[in-house]
């Protein structure tokens, strides 16, 4: 398989694993260069490498992406073993049709006047790097593992781990 196919097969994969988890924690740098992080609900249909994210305009966080545009997403799925981090840049988008595209009633528990909430706006991270971790989920396959790791002598297999390059097109498995 060509490096071209192995990305576009792994940027598939991490879409879904994205899909899958409704909210992500996004991290920013505070004022004082803390990092600080809180979760929000991804607006999502398929990943093609930005995200985009329901906020108001003047919040603290886009504060924060005016001071510091690098941020980091991470997604986590305990209960199936998958977690995922992206890194990237982040910026405020008051674009209406995108807006309109991405809009969710659920939404409303947060922006009661919905789309029609005066300083609404969605914050867009466009990705450059990511890094997935997708390991058997069940306890039996565990289990299994660390008996096999434990006879062999060899370190347990953690499952799958890549790394995506956004921005070269490239991915490689992580050891």
């Amino acid at each position: 398989m060509s490096k071209y196919a192995d990305f576009t097969q792994d940027m598939k994969k991490l879409g879904e694993m994205i899909n899958d988890i409704e909210f992500a924690m996004l991290t920013t740098v505070d004022e004082d260069g803390s990092l600080r992080s809180r979760p929000m609900a991804t607006q999502q249909d398929e990943f093609n490498g930005t995200l985009y994210y329901f906020t108001y305009g003047n919040s603290h966080k886009v504060m924060e992406v005016r001071q510091s545009n690098e941020v980091n997403v991470s997604y986590a799925r305990p209960d199936k073993q998958q977690y995922v981090s992206l890194s990237g840049t982040a910026s405020l988008s008051r674009d209406r049709a995108k807006m309109a595209e991405l809009w969710n009633p659920a939404l409303k528990a947060w922006f009661p006047k919905g789309l029609d909430e005066p300083d609404i706006a969605l914050l867009q991270v466009d990705v450059k790097k990511a890094e997935y971790w997708d390991s058997p989920s069940s306890a039996v396959a565990h289990v299994v593992g660390l008996a096999k790791a434990l006879v062999t002598g060899q370190a347990a297999s953690g499952g799958e781990d890549k790394k995506l390059d956004l921005e070269a097109g490239v991915s490689k498995s992580v050891s």
